[in-house]
Order: structure tokens, then C-alpha cells, then sequence
């Protein structure tokens, strides 16, 4: 009782009308900047951080929390629409949601990212209310060893998506993993693979310049190519009837929301995890579950549905350390943890009892924030496919504007520029050699988060690589990270000697 009474003090600080105008406001910027190439939660949080001291703090977190909410919902339009991803979180509803678009089914896969979304928000926000406590004491047992081998789940997963060839996947991580070393070495601080002295490389190679250059330049290239200029992207009319219908197919659709949002908002609470390793794994999980994983890659609803519900989870989730703990779970709540401590709020255990007003203020306002972001991307579906009408001619120089804006606006330098130009080339001569780029991606996200979990590992425990299957959790993930790398071999094997018997078959019969 104790609870629903704080519960809904806080509904009645989240609908004061100034607070419930700034979470209208925060989820239609938000929206707009998730969608826009390059820009995302964080940059869109950081940027309007200054126009919060106008307003109180309770109302200033509210306001860009809302942002935080519809970024995660805007990063889905230009993923589906263009084959750009929006935002990093947003690069795994590229996957299936593109090859919906054009398939001439954009609203269905429209739809399904917002309602995917609209889950993912719901329940992690439900776990929030609930569980607060002792899910941020769980999320203190996560030391090194823990998380590396929740990054050697997060890779087993994503054997699966090359399908049966595991070697061509195999080698899409292993170059995913070389080039998420570029830059400098977190440990001595030496330079490592500077290609060319290039002083750029320094830095690394950003996730985001990759996903781009591939989804982005390489998917213009590919619609181009197998076109052969002739490019027509089939979409009918926008229906209330079809909306409806998406809707109700979505029913076979909600075991994936379930589970793609528990393993999102799992995720999300892992200190400095985030939302894209959680879209990821959730990508990831649903093909290897799927009864027909071969339909992802081509227009698979669940894979839009599995990253959307997940990376809106992970968003919440990654609030819980920062308000319980005072260590932010994503970039975007870093700036947020910022913004409290300028506003004279202290994180951490406290919290809860020195700030009840703001602290339920805020997790009410959440719930709010959820259905106003719903309802407007349900609203904007016509706009968005009005899009998907205009001739390939026109559409193309605007991806291309969209994809070299999007690479030098977070780091305003003309080497990423040129990066994005290269990984657009590189991935769509891989595509036509029939390699996957899903991996490649997964890789270049969790590599560094994986290298610095391990090396911290074993300088705490002297080299003793036995120490992940000592501890309990790590013993877990690792056990079942070999299991799903073995499995898809396994079934390799089984298919092949299917296909062997039934050609010997054939040639008995002839």
C-alpha cells in the first residue's frame, strides 16, 4: 500500500501542467531527434541540458527523460524507412525493419516498433516501481568477470545470424573485434593499428560511423545494384483498417516483447552496459528461439519487434544505478547524473528518502512519457511512409546528405567522413560475397566493453583464466555461451547430412 501511495503522489507531480506540457514537448523532440542520423539520446540530452535551469528540477529530469524515451522510439523511423540507423541503439531494427520497407510493408513494420517500444517501456517501468532495491543490489554482485561472460553470451547468440555458414561469421566478429582495438590501448596507453599514421585513428572507429557506412551507404548500394537503376519500393496506401490489423497480428508477437524487455532492462541495469548491447542481445536471442530463423534478415516483424522492446527496456534499466547507486547505466543517463548533481540532487541510496517528490515524480512521469510517445508515433505513421513515395532518384542524394551529415556531426571531423564512405564500399562488396554484416556490428559494440571486463579480470586474478567458471554467475554465462556456439555447428552438421541422404535418395530413385 505503501507503494501505490507513493505511486501516486508521484502521477500527481508528473500531471501538474507544467510537468505533463515538458513530457509532451521531451517525447516529440525526442522523436525527432532519434530519428535524425547522428544525433541521439545523447547528443540530444546534452545539447538542451542548459535550457533546463529555467524550469524546477523535478520538471528539468522529467523533460529529459522524455527526450531519453522518445529518442529510443525515433531511432526506429530512420532504421526502417531509410536503412539508417537513427541511433546505435537502433542499428539491429535496420536488420528486418528495412527489408519491410521495402517489401511495401513500412506501417506494419511501423507499428510494431511502436508498440514493441510501448512494451519494453511499460515493463521495465513496472520493474522499476517494483524492484528498485534489490535489483541495483543485484547489479553490485556484476564485476569483471561477470560481464565478460555476459559479452561471450552476447557473441554465441549471434553465431546464429550467418545462418548455416558459420566460417563467413566467424570471420564478420573477427573483424568486427580488430576494429574495435583501433585507437589507444586502455590499459599502457600506446597506439594501436594507427593505419597509416592517420592521427583520427587515434580516437578509435566510432560504432555509429561503422553502422552507417554500412547500412546506410552499403544498403544504397546494394538497392542500387540488384535494381540495376530501376528502383521501385512498393507501399500501399496507410489504412486505419491496416493499422488495425497490424495490431492484432502483433499477438503472436508478445512472448518476444516479454522476454526481449526482460533481457533489455537486465541489461540496461549492468553499470556502463546500455541499450545497444541490449537491442543486440535481444536480436540475437530471438533468432536462435525462432522456429524459422531464416526469415530474419528479410522482413522477420519479430526482428524489429525484439530490439525495439529491449533498447526501451534497457533505457529505463539504466536509470535504476543511476538514481539508486549514483553510477550511470548509458551514456545518456550520465548526463542526466550531470544534470541532478547541478540541480543539487544527491544520487545514491537516499535518495529515495531525502527526494521522495522528485524520485517518484519522475518514475510516474515515465509511465506518461511511454503512452504520449506511443500515440504520436501511432499518429505520424502517414508522414513517416509518405517517405518510402518519393522516387528512388530523389530519396538516394538524401540518404547519402543524411549518412555524411550523420558521421560529422557527433565528432565534427572529415576522417569519419571518409570512414563512413569506406565501410559503405567494404559492406556492400561483402554483401554481395554473401558475408554478414550483423555480426561485424555486434562485435565493434561489445569488443571494447568485452577486452576491458577481461583484462581487468585477469590482473585482478593474476592471470587465472579458470576464475570465469569459479564464480557462479560468470560459470552460467559461460556454460551457456558454449552451448549456443556449439549448437548451430551441430545443426550444420544434421542439415548436411539431410541434404547427403536426401541427393542419395534422389539418385536411387532416378
Amino acid at each position: 500500500m505503501e507503494l501505490l501511495g507513493h505511486l501516486a503522489d508521484g502521477f500527481a507531480t508528473a500531471f501538474e501542467p507544467l510537468n505533463l506540457a515538458l513530457v509532451m514537448i521531451g517525447c516529440l523532440v525526442g522523436l525527432f531527434v532519434g530519428a535524425m542520423p547522428g544525433l541521439g539520446s545523447v547528443n540530444g540530452v546534452a545539447i538542451l541540458l542548459p535550457v533546463t535551469f529555467f524550469v524546477p528540477p523535478t520538471g528539468a529530469v522529467i523533460f529529459l527523460a522524455a527526450i531519453y524515451y522518445g529518442a529510443m522510439y525515433g531511432g526506429a523511423i530512420s532504421s526502417i524507412m531509410l536503412g539508417i540507423p537513427g541511433a546505435s541503439t537502433a542499428v539491429a531494427t535496420t536488420f528486418d525493419g528495412r527489408p519491410l520497407a521495402i517489401k511495401g510493408e513500412a506501417d506494419r513494420a511501423l507499428v510494431a516498433a511502436a508498440v514493441a517500444s510501448f512494451a519494453g517501456g511499460t515493463i521495465s517501468v513496472v520493474l522499476f516501481t517494483l524492484f528498485a532495491p534489490p535489483l541495483a543490489d543485484f547489479a553490485l554482485k556484476f564485476g569483471p568477470p561477470e560481464e565478460f561472460a555476459l559479452m561471450m553470451l552476447a557473441f554465441a547468440t549471434f553465431i546464429g545470424l550467418g545462418g548455416d555458414d558459420i566460417p563467413k561469421t566467424m570471420f564478420s566478429i573477427l573483424v568486427g573485434l580488430v576494429l574495435s582495438t583501433v585507437g589507444l590501448d586502455i590499459i599502457s596507453g600506446n597506439p594501436r593499428l594507427i593505419f597509416f599514421d592517420l592521427p583520427g585513428f587515434y580516437k578509435g572507429i566510432s560504432f555509429l560511423v561503422l553502422a552507417i557506412g554500412i547500412y546506410g551507404i552499403g544498403e544504397m548500394l546494394w538497392t542500387i545494384d540488384s535494381s540495376r537503376g530501376d528502383v521501385k519500393i512498393a507501399q500501399h496506401n496507410v489504412t486505419f483498417q491496416r493499422i488495425m490489423d497490424s495490431l492484432r497480428a502483433l499477438k503472436r508477437s508478445i512472448r518476444t516483447m516479454v522476454l526481449s524487455s526482460g533481457l533489455g532492462y537486465f541489461v540496461g541495469i549492468l553499470p556502463a552496459a546500455g541499450a545497444t548491447p541490449g537491442s543486440l542481445m535481444a536480436y540475437g536471442m530471438t533468432k536462435s528461439m525462432s522456429k524459422n530463423p531464416e526469415n530474419f534478415g528479410k522482413g522477420e516483424v519479430n526482428g524489429v519487434v525484439a530490439p525495439e522492446a529491449a533498447n526501451n527496456a534497457a533505457s529505463t534499466g539504466s536509470m535504476l544505478p543511476m538514481l539508486t547507486l549514483g553510477i550511470p547505466g548509458s551514456p545518456t543517463t550520465a548526463i542526466l547524473l550531470g544534470g541532478m548533481i547541478i540541480w543539487g540532487l544527491e544520487p545514491g541510496p537516499l535518495l529515495f528518502i531525502e527526494a521522495e517528490e522528485f524520485v517518484w515524480g519522475l518514475i510516474s512521469s515515465l509511465y506518461a512519457a511511454n503512452l504520449f510517445t506511443l500515440l504520436i508515433n501511432l499518429a505520424f505513421i502517414p508522414v513517416f511512409i509518405w517517405v518510402l513515395k518519393m522516387p528512388f532518384t530523389i530519396l538516394a542524394p538524401i540518404i547519402f546528405v543524411l549518412c555524411v551529415v550523420g558521421g560529422y556531426a557527433p565528432s565534427t571531423n572529415m576522417h569519419d567522413v571518409w570512414l563512413i564512405l569506406i565501410f559503405g564500399a567494404a559492406g556492400y562488396l561483402l554483401r554481395k560475397l554473401n558475408y554478414p554484416m550483423a555480426p561485424a556490428v555486434l562485435a565493434i559494440v561489445l569488443g571494447p566493453l568485452a577486452e576491458k571486463s577481461f583484462r581487468q579480470t585477469m590482473i585482478g586474478e593474476q592471470g587465472n583464466v579458470l576464475v570465469f567458471f569459479e564464480r557462479p554467475l560468470s560459470a552460467i554465462f559461460m556454460v551457456l555461451a558454449v552451448a549456443l556456439f556449439v549448437y548451430p555447428l551441430y545443426l550444420g552438421r544434421k542439415r548436411k547430412k539431410q541434404r547427403a541422404a536426401e541427393a542419395a535418395a534422389t539418385e536411387d530413385g532416378a
